[in-house]
């Protein structure tokens, strides 16, 4: 833990007090979105002390070329980067003539900024003090309208309470804007033209490169004591922006407020020559409903997912806002309303790992959409990687692979690769797996198959043909190695036979095999334009299993553990304990040469291996190699602790779980890696949710049947969560003397608890 000001709350993220240091981190905390659009939690009013502004619209971004490496052959050119975008949320305030401003306030005093996430909304209340000694009393809230995805509003209402004043509220919008990582300092966007309408504004912009059209747009109302006052606003554009101004007189303790509303359109969703009428119109149905419907319509659109998707927690209310904080940002970033879009890992909090797609999706935040809401919404992030499989092909012929082989990208918007890090690019192949895993793991968990013919299995034939490629036949060992790779361990580069890699790599070669018998027998037409279109063949086929059944698996007889890979045991093995916290973190801390030549592991690596493939393993081997691995990982991945913690209650290890569980659940809300200013890990979060349902909870699909080994933390009286396991809602609530399930629906349904069958009928309570 690096910070501790967040005030326990289970409903709502709390801070009290004003502190410019905590200003960047504050605006990644409290950060919104809606799934098509998302923002930092900046100040509405002009802010000069330190922050990172940052708006961003979901499927918008610019190919940055690379600084370093794009002359290595096949190297990628650009490294895909999140817009930030024309911001619309500016509304500059003068008191007097003097603006507001909390840097520069002689006093800054009843501080207080809420993220209430049961409703969905940001508030922000203060006094304070200008340089003209006029004190004033300030209240706002804003929210991005899931109902209305392209529509934010804002309240932003002052009181004098000094004496009179007269307050100008100055609302604009601005292009000149920039990204805080780009890498040549270029302009990303082109700013087509700037139309004002009375009280209505719109740029239109383009993005460099890449030729997204959109507008940014805005209209404000004012109103003294609560009743609309019709001032005509004084329009003004610049090259970049456009605002208007509102002034009134107000006497002492009057309330002068502004209602804005504003957003984007886009051309992802309407023609690049209607962008303006667009905006008119989305504009028009805000004002039409106004601010108080629409928050009324936020509340209800957020009580209807967490219907579904809440974990409660009882009496231990940290563990509770950490639970509700990460599902809330899940839903913020992605809604599953759209096949083309994806959850990068930064979500819309920040600019870091270019905002794009990684393996992450697969491995950690399909189980979280799959169980919380409809199955389509899990099925769309399967399809967005069929849609990108012609690239993935792509991508692997531009490596010398051949013959229909696809290597997917570690980062991607459009399917090409776009990561800018040779160690990372071209040696964390695992990615390949955890896209096939995805879709094992949805026919486990749904039951539909149909996926499979109609497009999985392209790609499972795609990924195979990679693997095969990509092993090395050891006549040394007289079995097939992967030589070259970074494993999920991002700490161990260019090693040779990665535990996880190769694991999952003769994973994948059977499962595309078992699934080719499948099709081939049940759904011949598929079967006949499938082999038609791939030209697999009995040869090649017997080439993947001769691959897949003479893998090798680097393992120690001493430590009876396999190892992560084939020189681990060279190392100097110092447990992380032995480290001196004030070298912590080592990424921060060490040269990456230090890191390299260390045993310290970044994240579950061949524990990573253990958690997919669990029924490959006993329990006991399962405790060996966590005893091996977890004293030198030092989880400086936010995708480390929810694995350990799973696995740590597996093993019937509840302190180590929940350890675990409160470092995943409030890994950014105690700032556990010093880098929450730069954004939120939004992709670890479905861990959190993996840690309470899979690890806790116990859930499993076995043998085609819904199972749970329910614990519960001693610090706990209960907790409850539902899954929607094949369109039958499942809730189960795990007390310390027991577990209640009831489901709804029509239909019994019959679980595993325990290992026991037990039979659970609709609208009746069983207790196991």
């Amino acid at each position: 833990m690096n910070q501790d000001y967040i005030q326990p709350n289970e409903w709502s993220i709390i801070e009290e007090g004003f502190e410019p240091k905590r200003v960047k981190s504050s605006e990644s905390l409290f950060s919104i979105g809606n799934g098509a659009m998302g923002q930092r939690a900046n100040f509405e009013e002009n802010y000069s002390g330190e922050t990172f502004q940052g708006s961003y619209i979901a499927g918008v971004y610019y190919p940055d070329k690379t600084r370093v490496g794009w002359w290595k052959n096949g190297y990628p050119e650009y490294f895909a980067k999140v817009l930030n975008a024309p911001n619309w949320i500016g509304i500059d305030i003068k008191i007097n003539d003097e603006t507001l401003d909390l840097d520069t306030c002689k006093e800054v005093s009843k501080f207080r900024r809420e993220l209430n996430m049961k409703e969905g909304w940001l508030a922000r209340s203060f006094e304070a003090v200008l340089q003209n000694n006029i004190k004033i009393s300030v209240h706002i809230k804003r929210f991005l309208s899931l109902e209305l995805d392209e529509i934010g509003a804002i309240h932003y209402q002052i009181k004098p309470i000094s004496g009179d004043a007269t307050i100008t509220f100055n609302p604009y919008l601005d292009a000149s804007i920039t990204n805080e990582d780009s890498n040549w300092a270029d302009q990303f966007w082109d700013v087509l033209s700037i139309n004002q309408y009375k009280n209505q504004s719109f740029i239109v912009a383009k993005t460099m490169k890449t030729n997204f059209h959109t507008c940014t747009f805005m209209q404000s109302k004012v109103f003294v004591d609560g009743t609309e006052v019709l001032i005509d606003a004084i329009n003004t554009t610049s090259e970049k922006t456009a605002s208007s101004s509102y002034q009134q007189e107000i006497s002492k303790n009057q309330i002068f407020a502004i209602q804005k509303f504003g957003g984007y359109i886009v051309d992802r969703n309407h023609p690049k020559n209607a962008l303006i009428e667009a905006a008119k119109d989305a504009l028009d149905e805000a004002v039409r409903f106004g601010f108080d419907s629409l928050l009324e319509m936020q509340k209800q659109s957020w009580s209807k997912i967490w219907e579904m998707a809440d974990i409660s927690i009882a009496v231990d209310v940290k563990a509770q806002q950490g639970i509700r904080f990460n599902i809330f940002q899940l839903n913020q970033t992605y809604l599953g309303t759209d096949a083309s879009l994806n959850i990068g890992p930064k979500g819309f909090t920040g600019e870091k790992y270019g905002g794009s797609t990684y393996w992450d999706t697969e491995a950690y935040c399909i189980p979280f959409y799959m169980a919380t809401k409809d199955q389509s919404v899990a099925r769309k992030l399967l399809e967005y990687r069929y849609n990108h499989l012609e690239k993935a092909i792509e991508n692997a012929q531009k490596l010398g692979f051949k013959n229909g082989a696809a290597l997917y990208p570690m980062v991607t918007m459009n399917g090409e690769e776009c990561h800018n890090e040779w160690e990372i690019t071209f040696e964390e192949i695992h990615r390949n797996g955890a896209i096939a895993f995805a879709i094992f793991n949805y026919h486990r968990f749904t039951n539909d198959y149909s996926y499979i013919p109609e497009k999985g299995l392209e790609v499972l034939i795609g990924i195979a043909r990679f693997w095969h490629q990509r092993a090395t036949f050891s006549s040394d060992k007289n079995k097939f190695v992967i030589l070259g790779v970074t494993g999920p361990n991002e700490y161990e580069n260019n090693v040779n036979n990665n535990f996880y890699t190769n694991y999952i790599a003769k994973w994948c070669l059977n499962y595309a095999l078992k699934n080719i018998e499948i099709v081939k027998n049940d759904h011949i037409s598929d079967f006949k334009r499938i082999k038609e279109k791939t030209a697999i063949s009995d040869v090649e086929l017997a080439a993947w299993k001769n691959v897949a059944d003479l893998m090798y698996f680097p393992y120690s007889e001493k430590h009876q553990v396999y190892l992560q890979q084939d020189g681990f045991l060279d190392k100097e093995l110092i447990s992380v304990a032995a480290l001196d916290k004030s070298q912590r973190p080592i990424n921060q801390k060490w040269s990456w040469d230090r890191i390299l030549r260390s045993p310290y592991i970044k994240q579950a690596d061949t524990l990573q291996g253990f958690y997919f493939f669990e029924d490959d393993f006993t329990t006991e081997e399962l405790a060996r190699h966590f005893d091996f691995y977890e004293p030198f990982t030092v989880h400086e991945s936010s995708l480390s602790p929810c694995v350990h913690s799973i696995q740590a209650a597996k093993l019937d290890r509840m302190e180590q779980a929940y350890t675990f569980y409160l470092r995943t659940s409030r890994l950014d809300l105690d700032d556990y890696n010093h880098e929450v200013e730069e954004g939120l890990h939004i992709t670890s979060m479905a861990g959190t949710w993996m840690s309470i349902v899979e690890g806790f909870g116990g859930m499993r699909v076995k043998n085609n049947t819904l199972s749970f080994e329910p614990k519960i933390p001693k610090q706990w009286i209960s907790y409850s969560f539902k899954v929607n396991f094949r369109n039958t809602i499942v809730k189960i609530n795990v007390q310390q003397n027991g577990t209640h399930f009831t489901i709804d629906g029509n239909e019994e349904l019959t679980i595993i608890v325990n290992e026991k069958p037990i039979k659970v009928t609709p609208n009746n309570l069983v207790t196991v």
